[in-house]
C-alpha cells in the first residue's frame, strides 16, 4: 500500500471513530447483558510466541492478553507490551477462529499497538469509542478480555479515580489513568474499558498484583490523538531527551539535609542519550519520605529554554512544546553549583 493511500484509510478510520463515538453515545439504555452481547463479538484473544536462540532448555516465551477491534477491515487495538519483540501473534476471534497477526504500528510510550488481521467477507464488528474526557467517578464501567485465558470474561465496578498518575515516567508527561475497581486480572491487558452505553472509553493497561480491585486504564482519548499519525508512519514521532525523574520543592532539602532547588530531579539517564552525551547525571541515593521514593544525588534541571521549573505548569508548558529538531538549553543545579547544557533533540528510539 502506497503512503498516499495509507494516510487516506489512516483518516478515513479516525473520521469513522469520531463518527461513532458523535452518534453511540445518544442511546445508552441497555442493561448489563445487552451492553456484553453487543461488544463481545469484537473482543478478540492474543497469543504471542518467542524462542531464544541463545538457550538450550525453556527456549520459549509467550505472552497473551486481549485487544478489540476497531475498524472492519481487521484492525486491532491491543497493548505493545503483548506483542513487541515477539515472533508469531496469533489472534483468536470473538467467533472462535484463530488467524495469524502482523503489527503495523505500536508505541511503547503508551503501551498500545495496532495489529492486522485478515479479513473475512462482510468485515468484522468494530467496537465504538467513548469520550473519556467526560468521564466521572462513580460511573459504571465494564472489562471485557481474557484473563488467564478464560475468553470472553466479564467483570463490572465503577470508575474509582481519574488522572491517576503511576511513578517511573521519562521527562515527558506523565499518563493520567483511569482506575476501576472492576477486577483487572492478567490476561486483560490490552482489552477495552468500556462505559454503561458499550463504548470503549479506555485500555486496560496495569494492576497491582498487591492489591484487590485496582485496575488501571490508559484513556481512549489518548490513543485517539495519535491514531491517524500511528496508522500513516508505524509510531508517534517524538523527541529524545533521555531522563527520568520527578519534580521536587526546595524545601525538601531541609528534610534529606542534601542542596536542592525547584526543579526537576533527574533520577536516571538513559544509555546513548542526548542528556548522557551533555553529561546529566542520575541520582545514587534512595530515599523514602512518607511513602515518596526518590533516588537523589543527581542533576536538579531548574530551567529549560528560560523557563523556570519552580511550577508544575511551567514544566509541563516547557515538555509539550518540544519537537525532535529543537535546540534545548538547560540550567542545571548540582551540590551548590549552576551549570549550563544544550543539545538539540533526536527522535525518540521506539
Amino acid at each position: 500500500m502506497n503512503r498516499q493511500l495509507f494516510r487516506s484509510v489512516a483518516v478515513s478510520i479516525v473520521c469513522l471513530l469520531a463518527l461513532r463515538t458523535a452518534t453511540a453515545a445518544a442511546d445508552c439504555r441497555e442493561t448489563i447483558p445487552e451492553v456484553f452481547q453487543k461488544i463481545a463479538p469484537s473482543i478478540v484473544y492474543i497469543s504471542a510466541v518467542s524462542i531464544d536462540p541463545f538457550k538450550v532448555t525453556e527456549r520459549i516465551t509467550g505472552a497473551s492478553g486481549s485487544g478489540f477491534i476497531i475498524d472492519p477491515d481487521g484492525l486491532i487495538l491491543t497493548s505493545s507490551h503483548l506483542v513487541y519483540g515477539y515472533q508469531a501473534i496469533t489472534v483468536t476471534t470473538g467467533a472462535g477462529q484463530m488467524v495469524m497477526a502482523e503489527i503495523v504500528a505500536e508505541d511503547r510510550v503508551l503501551d498500545i499497538a495496532i495489529l492486522r488481521i485478515p479479513t473475512p467477507p462482510g468485515g468484522f464488528p468494530a467496537v465504538t469509542f467513548g469520550d473519556s474526557k467526560k468521564i466521572r467517578v462513580g460511573e459504571q464501567v465494564l472489562v471485557i478480555g481474557n484473563p488467564l485465558g478464560l475468553e470472553q470474561t466479564l467483570t463490572v465496578g465503577v470508575i474509582s479515580g481519574i488522572n491517576r498518575v503511576l511513578p517511573a515516567a521519562p521527562m515527558s508527561l506523565k499518563l493520567p489513568l483511569i482506575q476501576t475497581d472492576a477486577a483487572v486480572n492478567p490476561g486483560n491487558s490490552g482489552g477495552p474499558l468500556v462505559n454503561s452505553c458499550g463504548e470503549v472509553i479506555g485500555i486496560n493497561t496495569a494492576m497491582f498484583l498487591d492489591a484487590d480491585n485496582l485496575g488501571f486504564a490508559l484513556p481512549i482519548h489518548m490513543v485517539k490523538d495519535v491514531l491517524e499519525e500511528l496508522l500513516e508512519k508505524g509510531r508517534v514521532v517524538r523527541p529524545w531527551v533521555g531522563v527520568a525523574g520527578q519534580l521536587v520543592r526546595e524545601e525538601l532539602s531541609e528534610i534529606i539535609n542534601l542542596p536542592l532547588l525547584d526543579g526537576f530531579l533527574v533520577e536516571t539517564v538513559e544509555a546513548g542519550s542526548p542528556a548522557e552525551k551533555a553529561g546529566l547525571k542520575g541520582g545514587m541515593l534512595p530515599v523514602v519520605l512518607g511513602g515518596l521514593e526518590l533516588l537523589v544525588g543527581g542533576d536538579i534541571i531548574v530551567e529549560g529554554n528560560g523557563r523556570s521549573f519552580n511550577e508544575r505548569k511551567n514544566f509541563v508548558d516547557f515538555v509539550r512544546g518540544l519537537k525532535v529538531g529543537d535546540e534545548v538549553k538547560l540550567t542545571v543545579f548540582h551540590e551548590g553549583e549552576t551549570r549550563q547544557v544544550s543539545f538539540r533533540l533526536p527522535e525518540r528510539p521506539n
